[in-house]
């Protein structure tokens, strides 16, 4: 029984990077802004460790760039847009989408994002 539940807990341990991995690629960007006005545009999302990754985004005529890290079906990543700071935090769909909320630093109010693997 111990080899077992030692066979099952090494399997999930050896999975977990796998698992982080499968979240880099390309992405198709569909959102809306704090005032529901639409965008849309292209992200990249490259590995740099087990756990961390970044991000590239070209939505709307601009760039920005951040630091993302997925737990589980979460994913979230810290983002600069110029001199704006902001967060975006999503939740991993089965079908390999990312659905998510935005915000910058000191606005009020959020943005929507859906981010569909290419």
């Amino acid at each position: 029984m111990r080899t077992i539940m030692l066979s099952l807990a090494m399997f999930g341990i050896a999975s977990m990077p796998a698992a982080a991995q499968s979240i880099g690629g390309t992405y198709t960007v569909a959102g809306t802004n704090f005032d529901g006005s639409k965008y849309g545009g292209e992200a990249t999302i490259t590995l740099t460790s087990d756990t961390t990754c970044t991000i590239h985004w070209e939505t709307g005529g601009s760039t920005s760039d951040g630091i993302c890290m997925r737990n589980d079906n979460a994913f979230s990543a810290g983002y600069a847009m110029g001199k704006e700071v902001g967060l975006v935090v999503y939740k991993i769909e089965k079908d390999g989408s990312l659905h998510g909320l935005w915000t910058i630093a000191g606005q009020n109010g959020n943005g929507t994002e859906v981010l569909t693997p290419k």
